[in-house]
């Protein structure tokens, strides 16, 4: 593991071996909900010796329709997002999706996310790496896995050296995603940890009624698959009850089913590393 992550889950407890977990809720859709899957979350990662980062968008500027929720207000929710880290002592992923929001964001985030769409964003990236917080870059859906080193090197210029690689699938078509898993070594050469975003590879985007689909009956294969092939870690958005979230509701995970998924992930890898 490499030292900032060390750093990262100082706080944790965990088996030294184990890929980590990025998960939460799609967006701050309130306290209540946010502190729900943390704890949750936070309990079966304690149990299986997961290093955990809890993930949430404080806003979610890049949707299908104008009419779709967006977020609670970015103080509102920036404030639970600061709970989180303070009252459950647990490290906090979130999005930006502007280079003014990074020195904001990074006020209650440990780690700041590219959106895949951003990826080749220069502006963007230096101001992530700016602020010394761990970036995390999603491939572009548009990108092949090599390609990122572009990504990552414009954070490196910028002074920081604390950049993540997370593969979220390829545009097929139209209304589709398909995960190329050589894209899991690839990237794995830069030198980068490199996460698996299991649940965002299995939206069905650019659907006419406005709201993206999803199949998450496939979440399992993505998951395992990805460990497999040598992940360094599982993004994996999860809620209580997807079919009211507020955002990507069709592909997220229901949470009660994730301590069964990241028991098989461990058993996966600890095989191939026998």
């Amino acid at each position: 593991m490499k030292p900032f992550l060390k750093s990262l889950f100082e706080r944790q407890s965990y088996d030294p071996n184990a890929f980590f977990l990025l998960a939460g809720p799609c967006v701050v859709e309130s306290r209540d909900c946010v502190f729900d899957v943390a704890t949750s979350v936070q309990k079966t990662c304690e149990e299986l010796g997961i290093p955990f980062v809890f993930k949430s968008s404080y806003r979610k500027a890049n949707r299908s329709s104008a009419s779709s929720f967006t977020g609670l207000g970015d103080a509102e929710a920036g404030a639970i997002l600061q709970a989180v880290r303070n009252e459950l002592e647990l490290p906090v992923v979130t999005d930006i999706h502007a280079p003014e929001e990074a020195a904001m964001a990074s006020g209650f985030a440990d780690m700041l996310q590219i959106p895949a769409f951003l990826c080749r964003q220069t502006d963007l990236l230096i101001a992530a790496a700016q602020t010394g917080k761990i970036i995390n870059i999603k491939k572009g859906q548009f990108l092949s896995g090599p390609s990122m080193q572009f990504a990552i090197d414009k954070v490196k210029q910028a002074g920081n050296d604390q950049v993540m690689l997370t593969e979220r699938g390829t545009t097929f078509g139209y209304q589709d995603l398909v995960v190329d898993m050589r894209n899991i070594p690839w990237m794995k050469q830069t030198g980068a940890p490199v996460i698996m975003d299991v649940t965002h590879a299995l939206q069905q985007p650019n659907q006419t009624s406005g709201i993206t689909g999803g199949n998450p009956e496939m979440i399992e294969t993505i998951a395992l698959s990805a460990i497999a092939a040598g992940a360094d870690g599982l993004f994996i958005e999860t809620h209580p009850n997807p079919s009211v979230a507020k955002s990507d509701g069709a592909n997220m995970l229901m949470l009660e089913k994730l301590p069964a998924l990241l028991k098989k992930a461990i058993a996966i890898r600890r095989a191939i590393q026998a």
